[in-house]
């Protein structure tokens, strides 16, 4: 009996140690919040936090890699779009991961969260649905997708099924202005 009594003094000594820890804890969160209103803060540079991305910049053949398309037409509309991306960006086209060709180097800053990530300025995927195009900031283009024919969009990326059903002249202009 005198065993459990010693073990209750025990348990009642724990608990009542972690009572006083847990409001010691809080009178320090209170004394915290207190000193930060009470003194200005001063401006610290933030460091970016570079985020690494699964799709990255590789070696394969571009060529090798249109070559393997299945669909006659999709592989005649990548390399149209293969050919006006390199002239308009003056870069020559790499894979990202195994099936974007991509073309230039950025790195884009989120305004959300002030991360940072390394992806091509412009570029293509041939999709089995469509022709993906990525392009960032397609609100900017908002009176060319007017023009442009028949598309979609979604998320910083443009779809098309086919070339021939776009004006191709509204695409070029597209693409120019979003290198500038």
């Amino acid at each position: 009996m005198q065993a459990n009594c010693l073990s209750l003094k025990v348990i009642t000594h724990s608990s009542n140690f972690m009572a006083i820890k847990k409001s010691t804890q809080a009178v320090k969160k209170k004394t915290a919040v207190k000193k930060s209103k009470a003194t200005p803060k001063k401006a610290v540079a933030k460091k970016s936090k570079l985020a690494v991305i699964k799709t990255q910049q590789n070696e394969a053949s571009v060529e090798d890699f249109i070559n393997s398309v299945p669909i006659e037409q999709k592989r005649k509309d990548s390399f149209m779009l293969l050919k006006l991306m390199q002239t308009a960006s003056k870069e020559k086209p790499k894979m990202w991961g195994s099936s974007i060709i991509g073309f230039g180097n950025k790195r884009y800053k989120s305004p959300n969260t002030e991360r940072e990530v390394d992806w091509f300025k412009i570029g293509f995927s041939p999709r089995k649905a469509n022709l993906t195009v990525y392009m960032l900031n397609l609100k900017h283009h908002a009176e060319a997708l007017k023009k442009l024919g028949k598309h979609k969009t979604g998320g910083g990326c443009l779809y098309i099924n086919k070339l021939d059903e776009i004006d191709l002249d509204v695409l070029k202009k597209m693409i120019s202005d979003t290198l500038d």
